[in-house]
């Protein structure tokens, strides 16, 4: 597909005209009629991971070893929108600071590399194991381009690799693939978990409108045990990239598995969206929970409501005793992915999360916050509590916090007193809207305004809304702030939104705008991300 977007305006037009917006930001704001557009370098986030150069979408094979988070994801080197897939690499001492690597896997004769998952094999059931290493083991989706551009079915298969040197270099099996295609069109990504509880290997594949459970003993022979999903949940595209894995009840010794279930279209906005599931599994069989069973097309289970959280599945060997269920999805949505208007490389992902699994009033929800170890990057902070907002009111400006590396956190502990939103905002005119609707008990996040939008329609023809999940008085949220994305946690992560913008210049100031009435706010806290 060629690049549909054109360019607003370009800071190579000449050496006379080069200048970085940031880098000049006095100037421009004295004399605004010189300020270009930003584009491309100026778009890169400060702290999101994105690949060098070239396209990038869904995160695949994340496992922890020795010190490291490994990422792999979807990856098109010589091109900024989609292409031959490979396996491109980074790794992680903290899930923040991310170090490109080498591609991992590469396309061959068999096709394409697509979306897949890995673990440690740590007793060596695969039987990789030399000279005292331990295996790792990536699963991926062999897609045959040819046989699909033929009219093929089963242009799809599930092939495994191993690597002996802790996931820099991979051997492809010569045995693949290890699961041939049963005449399913849409039949990838998957996603392998240690079943402690059953003595095996799971692994979740996504079949067009249902998912598809394996077991293995070995990560070679696998055998279909179930399926799931056929009638239940979202089913407004294909489903892809699941995740399965157990989950403690917070604040209890109950313990349910998790499928974590992709699908495009058919989000909750639109587009790109991942919902989830409670319930038990025997072993072979995945059983909904109570609460859950009949939950149709307009349910609420969706990790993230907003429109730019696709794909996302957790990392594999998190140590125990550490007890955290790790996540990280693609920040963007394939309404417009190709399209956005960055030209050397495409797409960012999300900033990692901490999933929890809570209970109340009978109904299990999953609920995310930002990874702990972003705190060890707060710097500059700023602080007021008590303030009463009776019309629009600047909290913060960059004279204070820059607001492009940022983590800011807000408390309202009284609702009923009026409705509100803030306001992200730069001198020329551009304006990101997010609040929360109190009768409608419902969150929304409006970029209409928010800089560039042109380059597709579908991009911000709506505003995107989400329900409030909790029921306390009290209001608090988190927003995470990088050049190009706004990430919401509200109720201790019971709600989330995330999305992409694409402004005209840095955002400076945030505000908040009381509807119908004064607002008491607080507390609000705002840290400098430092990188």
């Amino acid at each position: 597909m060629k690049n549909k977007f054109i360019f607003l305006s370009s800071c190579l037009l000449s050496a006379m005209l080069l200048f970085s917006c940031k880098d000049n930001k006095k100037e421009s704001n004295e004399e605004t009629s010189e300020v270009t557009a930003q584009s491309d370098t100026d778009f890169r986030p400060n702290f999101h991971f994105t690949p060098e150069s070239g396209w990038m979408n869904d995160p695949n094979g994340m496992f922890y070893h020795n010190g490291y988070f490994h990422l792999y994801f979807q990856h098109y080197p010589d091109d900024n929108v989609w292409g031959p897939m490979h396996w491109g690499h980074a790794i992680s001492t903290d899930m923040i600071t991310w170090k490109e690597q080498p591609i991992a896997l590469y396309p061959d004769e068999k096709g394409y590399i697509f979306s897949g998952s890995a673990v440690v094999d740590h007793n060596n059931t695969s039987g990789f194991g030399e000279e005292g290493k331990t295996p790792i083991i990536a699963m991926f989706t062999y897609h045959d381009p040819k046989g699909e551009k033929d009219g093929e079915i089963d242009y799809q298969s599930q092939a495994i690799a191993y690597s002996l040197d802790e996931g820099k270099t991979f051997t492809k099996y010569e045995g693949n693939p290890v699961i041939e295609n049963p005449e399913i069109r849409d039949f990838r990504d998957p996603k392998i978990t240690r079943d402690e509880v059953h003595d095996q290997w799971i692994m979740v594949l996504s079949a067009d409108d249902k998912t598809m459970f394996y077991t293995s003993q070995n990560l070679k022979d696998w055998e279909l045990a179930s399926e799931f999903g056929r009638g239940l949940g979202a089913h407004g595209g294909v489903w892809e990239c699941p995740d399965f894995i157990q989950m403690n009840v917070k604040g209890t010794d109950e313990k349910k598995w998790v499928l974590i279930q992709s699908l495009n279209p058919g989000g909750f906005n639109g587009g790109s969206g991942t919902q989830y599931f409670v319930g038990d599994f025997d072993g072979k069989t995945f059983t909904l929970d109570e609460s859950m069973k009949g939950v149709g097309e307009d349910h609420s289970y969706w990790i993230d409501f907003g429109k730019d959280n696709y794909a996302g599945v957790t990392w594999a060997n998190i140590p125990k005793e550490n007890g955290r269920t790790l996540f990280m999805g693609w920040m963007s949505n394939w309404l417009y992915a190709q399209e956005v208007p960055t030209e050397t490389w495409r797409s960012a992902m999300t900033i990692a999360r901490e999933l929890r699994l809570e209970k109340e009033n009978d109904i299990y929800t999953i609920s995310s916050m930002p990874v702990k170890e972003l705190k060890n990057y707060r710097g500059i902070s700023y602080q007021e509590k008590d303030i009463k907002i009776e019309e629009e009111t600047k909290l913060i400006d960059s004279s204070k916090i820059d607001l492009t590396s940022a983590e800011i956190r807000f408390k309202i502990s009284d609702l009923q007193q009026s409705n509100y939103k803030f306001k992200l905002s730069n001198s020329q005119g551009d304006e990101l809207i997010f609040g929360y609707n109190h009768p409608k008990k419902e969150f929304y996040l409006d970029r209409s305004g928010a800089g560039q939008t042109e380059f597709s329609e579908d991009f911000a023809n709506k505003i995107s809304v989400a329900p409030r999940i909790s029921e306390d008085k009290e209001l608090d949220g988190v927003i995470i702030l990088d050049k190009t994305s706004i990430e919401l946690f509200y109720d201790d992560g019971k709600t989330v939104i995330t999305e992409i913008v694409f402004p005209n210049y840095p955002w400076e100031q945030l505000s908040i705008i009381p509807e119908n009435g004064e607002l008491s706010l607080d507390e609000i806290e705002a840290y400098q991300l430092k990188f």
